[in-house]
């Protein structure tokens, strides 16, 4: 038996699925900045909540991007295929899809009931 025929620790299958999940992360990030439109990121006032510019989520974006590939191609042997790796890191990018969906619709919801003006009816 051959270390590629190993399966991977516990610890780089938990590192596998935190890159997953940073990956997913700087998608929108991503599509916000190279569009030119805000979107709330970490840097923002509420942070997470309020809106950033750009170039704030260009970076976010990018480093999500690095850190993801780093724990997935950094930290033991990703194998994609038929394996528990793959399997766990698929699911890892599903859940944190939805996740993120998640908080950006509620995000987009308080945004929307916060622009209603006064005096009208929500």
């Amino acid at each position: 038996m051959t270390t590629h025929d190993l399966p991977s620790s516990p610890g780089s299958v938990v590192a596998h699925a935190a890159g997953a999940a940073l990956l997913v992360n700087a998608v929108p990030h991503g599509v916000h900045a190279l569009s030119g439109s805000s979107f709330p990121s970490p840097f923002a006032d509420p942070p997470g909540v309020g809106p950033s510019t750009p170039t704030e989520n260009l970076v976010w974006s990018g480093t999500n991007a690095v850190a993801g590939a780093c724990l997935l191609l950094g930290v033991g042997r990703f194998r994609f295929g038929a394996n528990l790796d793959t399997l766990v890191t698929v699911t890892a990018g599903l859940l944190a899809a939805y996740g993120i969906s998640r908080h950006f619709t509620g995000v987009a919801a308080r945004a929307a009931s916060d622009d209603v003006t006064p005096g009208t009816a929500a």
